[in-house]
């Protein structure tokens, strides 16, 4: 629940300050049932028994102007009782009537989180933020305010706004991996973008239009943004495994050996070396347990080892020198072993490896292959495929 609103601070009254401009409006006036509703919300022992004050109001109550504060309750009570989808239900009908505020507005966003329901009304809610932020914050200096107050309590809002404004961007990176359309999630980053033209996350944010941008199946606009990514932050293992991995996809057929190709490769082979200088620097976060923290790096490494294995095997169909990939998809499969889509894709390669050397090594090739086809993963039958095609050639 969010903290006192800016007029409380100012004036010292909650419930009975009257609201500042598009706020939702919760005014009400002593002895009307309006009065009775509100003391009864807040004296309830909890949020269930405030449900029932709100619908006991509600169903005597059905057309009244209190109806957005009486939406605006139901949705901070539902909150309380990880009801998401009825939260989001009442908070969506102020929402539609265009009867804002901060708190309306951080109950709605918890319950999308909640609820892990991306879609427009839910993105629309943090493009208004800051603008509301800004509304809800304009109140004047009252008159008998001393100097002292009034800092302080520009101080405290000030405070309040940058963690509302925080959790708001929160939200719009939890909720935005699940918006299943590339060319929607290009929208809601543009959107989000004109709302938050400062954002400290500038770097996540050029990440997300890289997998966008991926997923839509632009190589072009994916480059460029995952390289602004890295440019606004260097280190950060998740960007640089994501493009490692990227660079490194092998041409597909017909496609020519360009310099812009060996610039790709060059810069794979950078990002992966540095993503294994850099994951064992890393300190593990709060809450993370250590056996899930290590799949985390075991993830981040093998998938580097995964890049630097493509590099080396496309260098190989010139200098025909196949130890290094070997080697490298071999270190990738151990490491991946809590990820079968990925290790499947390790070993699939590590077979193709085997029969890419001079001489065969067809023994290890169905090792890594029948491991492969054992695993449930998009590389299941293509491993069945080339293990009987292996099989065949070893017996002949």
């Amino acid at each position: 629940m969010r903290k006192l609103t800016f007029a409380a601070l100012l004036t010292g009254w909650l419930l009975y300050a009257m609201p500042l401009s598009a706020q939702v409006d919760c005014t009400v006036v002593v002895n009307t049932p309006e009065d009775q509703l509100m003391l009864a919300v807040n004296g309830a022992d909890g949020p269930q028994e405030q449900v029932a004050a709100l619908d006991k109001y509600a169903a005597a109550h059905a057309e009244t102007k209190f109806t957005p504060c009486v939406n605006s309750t139901y949705t901070a009570a539902y909150l309380k009782l990880n009801n998401f989808d009825k939260a989001i239900e009442y908070g969506e009908k102020d929402i539609a009537a265009n009867a804002l505020d901060i708190n309306l507005m951080l109950n709605l966003l918890k319950s999308y989180v909640g609820a892990g329901k991306a879609n427009d009304t839910s993105f629309d809610v943090i493009d208004k933020m800051p603008n509301q932020l800004k509304v809800e914050s304009s109140a004047s200096r009252p008159a008998k305010m001393s100097d002292e107050e009034w800092a302080k309590a520009q101080q405290d809002m000030a405070a309040q706004m940058k963690d509302e404004r925080a959790y708001a961007e929160y939200a719009f990176f939890q909720l935005l991996p699940r918006v299943a359309d590339p060319p929607k999630r290009v929208q809601y980053l543009d959107g989000f973008m004109q709302a938050y033209p400062d954002t400290p996350n500038v770097g996540q944010v050029n990440y997300q239009y890289f997998v966008a941008y991926e997923y839509a199946g632009n190589p072009a606009k994916a480059d460029e943004y995952g390289e602004k990514a890295i440019a606004a932050d260097p280190n950060n293992v998740e960007y640089l495994v994501a493009l490692a991995n990227d660079y490194s996809a092998p041409l597909q057929p017909g496609q020519p050996d360009t310099p812009a190709h060996k610039l790709k490769m060059d810069k794979a082979e950078e990002y992966a070396k540095k993503v294994i200088q850099l994951v064992p620097t890393i300190k593990k976060p709060e809450g993370v347990s250590d056996d899930q923290f290590k799949i985390t790096q075991n993830n981040q490494l093998g998938l580097a080892h995964l890049s630097l294995g493509l590099v080396e095997y496309q260098l190989a169909f010139k200098t025909h020198k196949i130890a290094t990939t070997i080697q490298e998809f071999k270190t990738a499969a151990d490491l991946l072993g809590a990820n079968p889509e990925l290790q499947a894709k390790a070993l699939y390669l590590l077979g193709n490896a085997y029969e890419f050397g001079t001489a065969a090594n067809h023994k290890a090739a169905i090792d890594a292959l029948t491991r492969a086809s054992s695993l449930q993963s998009s590389f299941k039958g293509p491993s069945a495929d080339l293990l009987a095609k292996v099989k065949k050639a070893a017996h002949m």
